[in-house]
C-alpha cells in the first residue's frame, strides 16, 4: 500500500531552533517538518528569518538552541559539504555560479563530487576515465536540458541573463543529486513568462522525487505551486497550512500579505 505525502515520515526536522546574535533574536522557537515529495514554502516579511533557517539547515549557520534533522540524521556540527554529501542542496538569493566558466563547466563541477575516478586515469588518460568523463558530460547536457538551457552550454556563465544564472545556480545544486532542494528567492529577477516556466520546472523536478523548501516573496507563485506554506514574522512561526488557509489567515495578512496582496494572490489561483 502506497504512503501519501502526508502520512509520510519527514524527510527535514527543523526541532525548536533559536538563533541569537547577541542580544539580537534573528529566530525564536522556530519548528516545522518538510514531507518527503512535497513543496513547501517559507514565506514572511524582510527580516523575518528565512534566510537565517536556510543557513541554520545548510550548515551556514550554528543554532543557538534547537536541532535540525534531514533523513534522521542530526546535521548539528556537520560541515556544508557534508550536508550536501547527505543529499540536501540549495541556491543562494544571489546567483553563484562561476562566471568564467561555461554553462556546462558550471554543471560540471558541480558532477565532480561524484566522480569516482582514481587520479592514475586521469593522468594517463585511461579508457576507464575517457569513459566517466563522458557519462559526466552525457548527465549535464541531461541537467541542462531539464533547466531549459542545454543552448547554452557552450556559453560564459556570466554572460547569460540574470535569471538564466538562476537556473544555472539551480542546475548546479541538481549536480549533487540531492534528495532535497532549497530554493532560496529562485525567481528574483525573472519576468512572469519565466516564471511561469520556472513554476514548471519546480513540478518536474518534484516528480522526479526531489522534495523542494523555498524561500520566496513572489506570492502568486507560491501560492500556485505549493503544498503547504510556513509563515515567519519577526523570527517566529505565526502560521502553517496549505495556501488557501494562509491566504485567508488574519494574522498572515496583517504581517505581511495585506489585504490588496492577499486578494491579488487569490485572484492569481482562481485562474492558474
Amino acid at each position: 500500500m502506497s504512503v501519501s505525502v502526508s502520512e509520510a515520515k519527514p524527510i527535514l526536522c527543523v526541532d525548536h531552533v533559536a538563533v541569537r546574535f547577541g542580544g539580537l533574536t534573528a529566530i525564536a522557537d522556530l519548528h516545522f517538518d518538510v514531507r518527503p515529495g512535497e513543496i513547501l514554502s517559507l514565506i514572511g516579511p524582510n527580516g523575518a528569518g528565512k534566510t537565517t533557517a536556510f543557513n541554520v539547515i545548510t550548515g551556514f549557520l550554528k543554532p543557538t538552541q534547537g536541532e535540525v534533522r534531514f533523513q534522521g540524521v542530526p546535521l548539528a556540527g556537520l560541515k556544508p559539504h557534508a550536508i550536501t554529501r547527505l543529499g540536501l542542496a540549495r541556491t543562494f538569493q544571489r546567483t553563484s555560479v562561476f562566471a568564467n566558466d561555461t554553462v556546462l563547466e558550471n554543471v560540471l563541477i558541480g558532477l565532480h563530487r561524484e566522480g569516482s575516478g582514481r587520479l592514475i586515469d586521469a593522468i594517463f588518460n585511461l579508457p576507464r576515465e575517457r569513459a566517466a568523463e563522458r557519462a559526466a558530460r552525457d548527465t549535464a547536457y541531461g541537467i541542462l536540458d531539464l533547466v531549459g538551457l542545454a543552448h547554452r552550454a557552450d556559453e560564459m556563465a556570466g554572460a547569460l541573463s540574470y535569471g538564466e544564472q538562476r537556473l544555472v545556480g539551480v542546475a548546479l545544486a541538481l549536480a549533487t543529486r540531492p534528495a532535497m532542494l532549497l530554493l532560496d528567492e529562485p525567481v528574483s529577477g525573472m519576468n512572469a513568462s519565466e516564471t511561469q516556466v520556472f513554476v514548471q520546472l519546480l513540478r518536474t523536478i518534484r516528480a522526479r522525487g526531489v522534495t523542494i523548501l523555498l524561500v520566496e516573496h513572489d506570492m502568486p507563485m507560491v501560492m500556485e505551486v505549493s503544498d503547504r506554506i510556513v509563515v515567519l514574522n519577526y523570527g517566529r512561526l505565526i502560521a502553517e497550512g496549505p495556501p488557501a488557509a494562509i491566504r485567508a489567515n488574519p494574522a498572515v495578512i496583517e504581517a505581511y500579505l495585506g489585504k490588496s496582496a492577499a486578494k491579488a494572490a487569490e485572484q492569481e489561483a482562481a485562474h492558474a
